[in-house]
């Protein structure tokens, strides 16, 4: 472990990003292997203890579990204020269409781009090996970004941040709407924060043919589904983003002349603004409970807590842009969006910025396909790209810690 420098110069820091740079050229092969292996055998939210294994060991740092499945180091200083680095290790549920040798065939995919982010990682800690950090360096593989309950709250919640002296998170995400070469940062809120939303209505079913002797679930659930939309247009001022979309709708079995006596459906709740995230659950309870009123039936409301705003620390984005700038890297317009991830809740201990990395798509050089798609495969330089980016978060970190 090298000793911490008390005040890092300007001059320091450009020497030890030029070092940095140099020394992650040839980490990138070695890189490349890890990602096509975490690629071609990919493990579901809850489930990542493989893959956290193969990244440790890659890493070649000593590791610790974190978030249950999760796995947590240190590089640089071994003591003192660190700078926080994440990858995501989780998959999703799609069957892959890439048509690669090293696609994966198990129903299973990494179509969020998570395998670039633990490649790009492993090469900027292997990088760092032999070099004279000024913080340390927290690489953290983070389970359960895709899904509740949530990886990084996890990571909080179990002193990590707090033990290594955490003084700002820095994330990088690959995405096919930023141009290739160009990083979008962007200061303030960048994602929304996100709740789910269960709605569960009880009423008397009945025969189809008599239903004025029945309580009908499914006529309240109809009304209901309709009118969450005017529920954020009543609540919410227009000059915030928010809305409220239903996913998902069940009642009963399939037969035409049953009125089931129950009727369910989830929606997802995005904001960005922290009193309309409380007033909106309100609102949408005492639709659900008057319609089913209405109805004759009655109406159980849950809310599920998911990630708070994807807030970007100006000051931190400012420096972020610098050190890209001088990397050659092009800071481009914010990607803001309705989306959400939960290292939202690093962001609310620390200063934090999330970097959208801009990619190619394999095959895709024209319209290339979304995060989540089934053909959705960045190029090799990616992983490049990402490195390089989390590199500049470190030193954009390590200079507004001695600002």
């Amino acid at each position: 472990m090298s000793t911490p420098h008390t005040d890092p110069s300007p001059g320091h820091l450009s020497e030890l990003h030029r070092q940095w740079l140099a020394a992650l050229e040839p980490e990138l092969p070695g890189a490349l292997e890890v990602r096509r292996r975490v690629h071609a055998d990919p493990h579901l939210s809850g489930a990542e203890g493989p893959t956290a294994e193969l990244v440790a060991a890659a890493l070649g740092i000593a590791m610790e579990p974190v978030a249950q499945t999760g796995r947590a180091g240190r590089t640089g200083p071994d003591q003192g204020p660190s700078v926080l680095l994440r990858a995501e290790l989780d998959a999703l549920p799609v069957n892959e269409a890439t048509g690669v040798d090293w696609a994966a065939d198990t129903g299973r995919m990494h179509a969020c781009g998570h395998d670039v982010h633990l490649a790009a990682l492993v090469a900027v800690v292997r990088a760092a090996a032999h070099l004279d950090l000024p913080l340390g360096l927290v690489p953290v593989l983070q389970p359960r970004e895709e899904t509740y309950p949530s990886g990084a709250q996890d990571v909080v919640a179990s002193g990590l941040l707090a033990r290594h002296e955490t003084v700002a998170a820095i994330g990088a995400h690959v995405h096919p709407g930023v141009p290739a070469g160009q990083v979008a940062t962007g200061a303030g809120v960048v994602n929304a924060a996100s709740d789910e939303i269960e709605i569960v209505l009880t009423g008397n079913g009945g025969h189809g043919a008599y239903p004025h002797h029945a309580a009908d679930p499914v006529s309240a659930l109809g009304h209901i589904v309709l009118g969450l939309p005017e529920v954020v247009r009543r609540t919410v001022s227009p000059m915030h983003a928010a809305t409220i979309s239903v996913g998902h709708v069940q009642a009963g079995e399939a037969s035409a002349n049953v009125l089931p006596s129950q009727a369910r459906l989830l929606a997802t709740m995005r904001t960005t603004d922290d009193r309309d995230r409380r007033a909106i659950p309100e609102q949408v309870r005492r639709l659900a409970e008057h319609q089913a009123q209405a109805f004759g039936v009655t109406a159980d409301v849950r809310i599920i807590a998911g990630e708070p705003v994807l807030y970007n620390d100006p000051d931190l984005v400012e420096r972020v842009d610098g050190w890209l700038e001088r990397t050659g890297v092009v800071p481009t317009e914010p990607m803001r969006s309705l989306g959400a991830d939960d290292f939202s809740f690093f962001g609310e201990l620390v200063p934090s910025v999330m970097c959208f990395v801009g990619v190619r798509v394999e095959g895709h050089d024209e319209t290339p396909p979304p995060l989540h798609h089934p053909r959705f495969l960045p190029v090799d330089d990616a992983v490049g790209d990402v490195a390089r980016t989390l590199i500049n978060g470190y030193l954009a970190a390590v200079e507004l810690h001695h600002r």
